[in-house]
């Protein structure tokens, strides 16, 4: 895996401010959330943090296979990371759930961190690129 390739996707995340994550069901039906943060982890890997609603963990649960986009719209450049997800860990537990009050879709209670193992990075952009590695 190219490590300086994967530290300038994460410089590139930091300044975009939120990436995209496609998971797939136990059936292939997708799935796409947006999170915050994706930061670098142990080598060929990265950890995203965020508050992921019950469909994204779902899904991961039975399909490690995982596509996290990192764009920047304003000067039309990304990337595309393929991988597999290593493992969940819950971060922080929302205090104080009520579920004689809550919302019948309620926000995720647990803010959970993905550690990805990337396989392969595409370049990922609104003008038209190629789905080779980068």
């Amino acid at each position: 895996m190219n490590e300086a390739k994967l530290d300038e996707i994460t410089a590139l995340a930091r300044k975009a401010g939120y990436v995209y994550i496609a998971t797939a069901d136990g059936d292939s039906m997708p799935h796409i959330t947006v999170a915050g943060s994706l930061e670098r982890g142990g080598a060929g890997q990265v950890v995203i943090k965020e508050w992921f609603c019950p469909g994204t963990v779902a899904n991961l649960k039975v399909n490690k296979a995982v596509s996290v986009a990192v764009w920047d719209f304003h000067c039309d450049v990304g990337y595309q990371l393929l991988g597999r997800l290593e493992r969940i860990d819950d971060l922080a537990v929302l205090d104080g759930y009520a579920p004689d009050v809550e919302d019948e879709n309620p926000l995720p209670q647990v803010e959970k961190q993905l550690v990805i193992t990337i396989e392969k990075i595409l370049d990922f952009s609104l003008a038209p690129h190629c789905d080779v590695s980068a």
